[in-house]
């Protein structure tokens, strides 16, 4: 703030101060943080008003202990435990919520230091939101035995209805996810295990409809364990082998004959068929049900058992 200039006094006393202080060494009369600097001024009387350079002030260190200014220590956290590869500590909303921050995860297979997070809209949320179950229709036979056509006359009739549904076709996720598998036997196990996909679509409330050969009961009922509440339904194409043979679409019964095809199902290696199947469609050499009955039939499962809540 600049102070205001001295008044000028009637005598000439007030030049012979101003004299003596220009005789001041360095020439400035501090008023606060205004100093008067000295020297010849218009006139003779005046004096001229200059900002001061502002002092620096004292800088003071406060600590737990000052008795004027006393501020509470934060306690120290917890020294955390040793790393064990079992326990993993995060922010998370679930263990801020329960007051926990240890959270113990999971090793599954060669998957370690995992942890399952559980979302507030699950299974039976989204089929409230669909209005359908999800589930999974697992269409097995032999190679031509209908499976593709069953799948996507299923498919167009769930949808002409208002549900929703995904395929999962055999050749199809060897296009992409199974790219990488041959028809050897392991190759085959693997190839079914991967389509555990499939009980993702059904935890999501879609009606999944998958059409494999899946020769193996062992990798057929490894799939039914995937899943619960009866949601594996299992569709047995039952169609004999020379009906198959000889509608051969693909032209793959006439290799495997010929031996350009090894390890072919039916001919060169075994088919097991289903035990305890939910849905047997039977074919016969003179005669096989047409498309749309055999999805008549599928759809009146799905309905008997809820799956259809329209």
């Amino acid at each position: 703030m600049l102070a205001k200039a001295l008044p000028r006094q009637c005598s000439g006393g007030g030049d012979d101060a101003l004299r003596r202080r220009r005789a001041a060494p360095g020439g400035w009369l501090r008023l606060g943080s205004v100093g008067l600097a000295g020297g010849a001024t218009r006139g003779g009387a005046g004096v001229k008003l200059v900002a001061a350079r502002p002092r620096p002030r004292p800088t003071r260190v406060v600590t737990a202990t000052d008795s004027r200014d006393r501020t509470e220590a934060a306690p120290s956290p917890a020294p955390a435990p040793a790393d064990d590869g079992k326990n993993a500590f995060d922010g998370s909303a679930s263990a801020v919520a329960s007051g926990m921050n240890k959270i113990v995860t999971s090793t599954v297979g060669k998957s370690t230091n995992i942890l399952w997070h559980e979302c507030p809209i699950g299974q039976t949320e989204r089929q409230k939101l669909l209005n359908q179950k999800g589930c999974v229709v697992w269409i097995t036979g032999l190679s031509g035995s209908g499976k593709s056509t069953l799948a996507s006359a299923l498919s167009c009739e769930l949808h002409s209805r208002g549900h929703l549904t995904y395929v999962l076709d055999g050749d199809n996720v060897r296009h992409g996810l199974n790219r990488d598998l041959s028809f050897e036997a392991d190759g085959r196990a693997e190839n079914i295990r991967r389509v555990e996909v499939a009980k993702l679509f059904a935890d999501a409330g879609l009606i999944c409809i998958t059409s494999l050969i899946s020769p193996y009961r062992s990798d057929r009922s490894a799939c039914r364990c995937l899943l619960s509440n009866s949601s594996f339904i299992e569709v047995f194409l039952n169609v004999p082998l020379e009906v198959c043979e000889a509608r051969d679409p693909k032209g793959l019964y006439k290799l495997a004959r010929a031996g350009k095809i090894n390890g072919f199902t039916g001919i060169d290696d075994p088919y097991e068929p289903p035990s305890d199947c939910e849905i047997v469609i039977q074919g016969k050499v003179e005669d096989c049900p047409s498309p749309a009955s055999m999805v008549d039939q599928v759809v009146s499962y799905l309905e008997a058992n809820g799956f259809l809540k329209n």
